[in-house]
């Protein structure tokens, strides 16, 4: 297979540091939120295809951002645990306000396990559930399983998208570098945007959240335990 530049010279090494990064922090941390994790995920793929061991380290790297993705929601889990039933929410915020909380712990509330395998799909859900649900009490083995098998299924998933869609490329040879340039600088300029509106949403008055207003009535088979 052909090569693309400073990505041949860089290697798949970059492509591991940047994927397991982003990957860990979309499921742990609020500034996921702003990262372009999905198309991120399909970008490394399509990279990958254009190596000569695109392969080995395609199927090797599903297996990393698995990890990577269970331990970032145990992380986040583990910080919405720690906070009680109160969160921080912002402000006249994009996504980090009262109303997005509110649908998120509902979302959870009514349909527990299933609405965790569900979230790992809503790019803006999948990084503000762990919190969520380690705030507001989740069982933590059915929140680890079915977060786990939301892992599983998604990041593999949109890595080989891209990889085979590359393999594909490749046969044309003068359209591969086209697609991973766009890719690439899409992904560059998304991660800048994503920064900046991060910076931008941190930076208005913090509100108290309190999820013990937001739960409705419990329904049969609840997830929640109370303390």
């Amino acid at each position: 297979m052909g090569g693309f530049g400073p990505l041949e010279t860089a290697g798949p090494v970059l492509v591991w540091t940047v994927v397991l990064t982003f990957v860990f922090l979309e499921c742990a941390l609020i500034i996921g939120l702003f990262l372009p994790g999905d198309s991120m995920l399909i970008t490394a793929g399509v990279v990958l295809a254009s190596q000569v061991s695109g392969e080995v380290h395609v199927w090797a790297l599903s297996v990393g951002t698995m990890i990577a993705a269970i331990a970032g929601n145990q992380v986040g889990y583990v910080i919405g645990q720690r906070t009680g039933h109160h969160l921080v929410a912002r402000k006249n915020g994009k996504y980090i306000n009262t109303r997005n909380l509110t649908r998120v712990a509902e979302l959870l509330h009514r349909h527990g396990f299933m609405a965790v395998l569900v979230a790992r799909w809503i790019p803006w859900v999948r990084t503000l559930c762990p919190a969520v649900a380690g705030a507001a009490g989740m069982d933590h083995r059915k929140y680890t399983i079915a977060s786990s098998i939301g892992a599983i299924i998604w990041a593999p998933v949109l890595l080989l998208i891209g990889y085979y869609a590359g393999s594909f490329l490749e046969n044309v040879s003068w359209l591969m570098p086209a697609v991973i340039g766009t890719l690439i600088v899409g992904l560059v300029l998304g991660t800048i945007v994503g920064v900046r509106q991060y910076r931008a949403e941190m930076a208005r008055p913090a509100e108290d959240f309190d999820l013990d207003e937001a739960e409705q009535e419990p329904v049969a088979d609840s997830p929640w335990r109370r303390a």
